[in-house]
């Protein structure tokens, strides 16, 4: 009741500060309690803020008075990241959504609250590239990116979010403003505290303004769909490509599971007349001279190596073949009421035996579990389905996950290559690290949010998403 009390009076407190910016309406609440997870968590205000100053007072308050503070952009983090299972405060972001482009030096200053793709579009209208390229660009924003250090499509070329951030500015918990980096393309100056913050979802600061790095649009693409008697062949293509020195934009994998599940869904094959078989998407981009020599070399791996392939002659003919990675998650959505996306990544040269591992699962479990994305750098998507309502089913689901992810460690890999921990893997992040990491991580934790109110529950807590009914119960330390 007391902690309660002190709530209830730190929220009036904040409304004397921020007004209507304070949204405290049922409607609000509820929306403001879920992320891309869909387990609803729990808050006593959403504060939408408007000017980057109101996240220092909000933090000041809610320091002082030890409220838990979520921090939220677009709300599609698929681990739970932005779920307040503690209660306490929503912090809106979204409104923070300037945008300025400074063509001479290739920066972009922005706020967390700018959509991944109205950004690349404004830089691409002066011929630059913001070349991270998640999955979710059109709705998911960039604060939500540096959160989780995303990635993309583009990975495999141009890198992950950390790579194109040159400075953050934002607040500590205790709400003094802090700027990490600079707007250079050079800082060795003392600790990188910047790198610290990127992929620590929310848990040591928030960030209110981002510099980021552009590079120079490419010019021309090329676009190419092959399928693949095996997934052997299919995942050799990341370690010929460096061999026969094509560097691809973009390569993505598809395994047969998820090729029938999308001619299932679409009612049209992909290859006529060829039966689902694993396929890779593969784009090059660049100069023009560089281009059309790498789409020789790789027209001849393909016709080599693939049973079956095709190259866009044009746009709309590269859009049909990207219909095929894109339609993937869809398709399998149909099959049961709940989808589990694993983001785990592997050394190059473990792939295939990821993927056999995961054949071996759905053997051993049978379980509906599909494999596709990012092969280029290792990234590859393993999709549980499964009815929640079954509890048997459930419990085979949980099983076969729990394997699959110590097979992950075993070859060397990380439980999350882009999606980062949330809620949803907190099960398995402890066997990531032996003691002396673990402790070191926590100690960073401490140290720079001693009250523990920058999204608490995250990362060192355990909770079980397929248990979601036991929230309350089942949360607790990961000593």
């Amino acid at each position: 009741m007391v902690k309660d009390d002190k709530r209830f009076q730190a929220t009036s407190l904040l409304q004397d500060k921020l007004g209507d910016r304070v949204r405290t309406e049922s409607s609000e609440l509820f929306h403001a309690s879920y992320d891309g997870l869909k387990i609803q968590g729990n808050t006593s205000a959403c504060i939408e803020v408007d000017h980057t100053e109101q996240v220092g007072e909000v933090l000041k308050l809610a320091d002082e008075f030890q409220v838990p503070v979520t921090t939220k952009g677009a709300g599609s983090s698929l681990t739970g990241g932005a779920t307040p299972i503690h209660g306490g405060w929503v912090l809106d972001l979204s409104r923070l959504n300037h945008l300025e482009l400074d063509e001479k030096n290739r920066v972009a200053r922005c706020g967390p609250g700018v959509v991944v793709s109205n950004l690349q579009s404004e830089a691409e209208k002066l011929g630059l590239f913001y070349p991270p390229d998640p999955s979710s660009k059109d709705f998911c924003t960039i604060g939500g990116n540096v959160a989780c250090n995303a990635g993309g499509l583009r990975c495999v070329k141009y890198g992950v979010t950390r790579d194109y951030v040159l400075a953050l500015s934002g607040y500590m918990a205790n709400g003094d403003q802090v700027t990490w980096g600079r707007a250079t393309r050079k800082f060795a100056t003392a600790y990188n505290v910047r790198d610290l913050w990127i992929g620590s979802e929310g848990t040591l600061g928030v960030v209110t303004e981002i510099t980021l790095r552009l590079v120079e649009k490419p010019l021309y693409r090329t676009t190419f769909l092959g399928a693949f008697a095996s997934d052997e062949l299919a995942l050799s293509a990341s370690l010929d490509f460096s061999e026969l020195r094509i560097r691809p934009s973009i390569l993505e994998y598809m395994d047969k599971w998820t090729i029938n599940c999308l001619q299932d869904y679409t009612g049209v094959q992909v290859f006529e007349g060829l039966e689902p078989k694993p396929m890779l998407l593969i784009e090059l981009d660049g100069i023009e001279t560089e281009v059309s020599r790498q789409s020789g070399i790789l027209t001849e791996w393909l016709s080599k190596h693939s049973l079956a392939f095709r190259v866009a002659k044009s746009e709309e003919e590269a859009e049909n073949l990207w219909q095929v990675r894109r339609q993937g998650s869809s398709a399998m959505k149909k099959l049961a009421s709940t989808k589990l996306n694993e983001d785990v990544v592997v050394p190059l040269d473990k792939q295939v035996d990821l993927v056999s591992f995961v054949e071996s699962l759905r053997l051993q479990f049978n379980l509906k579990i599909g494999v596709f994305g990012h092969c280029g750098d290792g990234n590859l998507h393993v999709n549980f389905m499964y009815n929640e309502e079954d509890e048997e089913e459930t419990t085979r689901s949980v099983e076969a996950l729990t394997s699959l992810m110590k097979k992950v460690i075993e070859l060397g890999g990380a439980i999350s290559g882009e999606h980062g921990i949330g809620l949803a893997k907190t099960p398995f992040v402890r066997d990531q690290f032996n003691q002396a990491e673990w402790e070191v991580m926590k100690s960073i934790k401490q140290s720079l949010d001693p009250n523990g109110i920058l999204n608490p529950g995250k990362i060192f807590q355990i909770f079980k998403p397929w248990e979601k009914e036991k929230l309350k119960v089942d949360l607790h330390w990961e000593k």
